[in-house]
């Protein structure tokens, strides 16, 4: 079987910050099954190239962009620090440019990068993250800019996640009655759901970003006001 030439580059970007220590198990049990159902579908795998960051302070790789049906390693989260969504914006200006130009240069046709934002709280650089989010989802600046879509639990308000999205339907928030363990429980599900479902979408010669909203949550917009 011919390998595919197109990828779709993924970015799952999850805050690590204190307020999310009770629930790093949680976390830890999403981006374990989100890896290991996408690896087990080989036609999946072979056509995203899934990253997941981790941000408090700053960023740090937990797994770097990759084929991740040759990836043997899962990604292990590390509680710390404060919620700097600046921190985020930046680190992306300069990783998926670079992202994108290694994967052409192995020959791959990249279709434009998406990007799962979870955030269990309000940014404390206050509004110094929205310069970089500006130039990061502005086309004409970068080319190479991602599809945003922003998940709130916890204390993240509807108006900041409909802020980050990059579309206003792409932002969402948990209802108030769902527990925050269950919330990322039925977010890593739907985030599963979403990306295999636009995997088979690349794969058909119809490509489209598929995002499906997660049990328990809400679009944002209808919150925000």
């Amino acid at each position: 079987m011919a390998e595919t030439r197109d990828v779709l580059p993924v970015y799952v970007l999850a805050d690590e910050s204190g307020s999310m220590g009770p629930y790093e198990g949680d976390l830890s049990s999403g981006l374990n099954s989100l890896c290991e159902v996408l690896r087990a579908e080989p036609m999946v795998a072979a056509t995203l190239r899934l990253a997941v960051l981790g941000f408090s302070d700053d960023v740090r790789v937990r797994l770097a962009v990759a084929d991740i049906g040759h990836k043997t390693s899962l990604p292990r989260l590390e509680i710390r620090g404060l919620t700097s969504y600046k921190a985020v914006f930046e680190d992306l200006l300069a990783r998926i440019p670079a992202d994108v130009r290694r994967l052409r240069g192995e020959g791959y046709q990249v279709h434009r990068p998406v990007v799962f934002f979870l955030s269990d709280g309000q940014p404390t650089d206050k509004g110094a993250w929205r310069e970089p989010h500006g130039r990061l989802t502005d086309r004409a600046t970068t080319p190479t800019a991602p599809t945003v879509v922003a998940c709130g639990i916890g204390d993240a308000q509807a108006s900041t996640m409909v802020e980050v999205a990059t579309r206003p339907e792409l932002a969402f928030v948990a209802r108030p009655e769902a527990s925050i363990g269950q919330a990322v429980a039925e977010l890593f599900h739907a985030l599963t759901a979403s990306l295999a479902a636009s995997s088979h979408a690349l794969g058909s010669g119809s490509p489209e970003l598929v995002v499906n909203r997660p049990d328990q949550f809400s679009m944002a917009i209808e919150e925000a006001g």
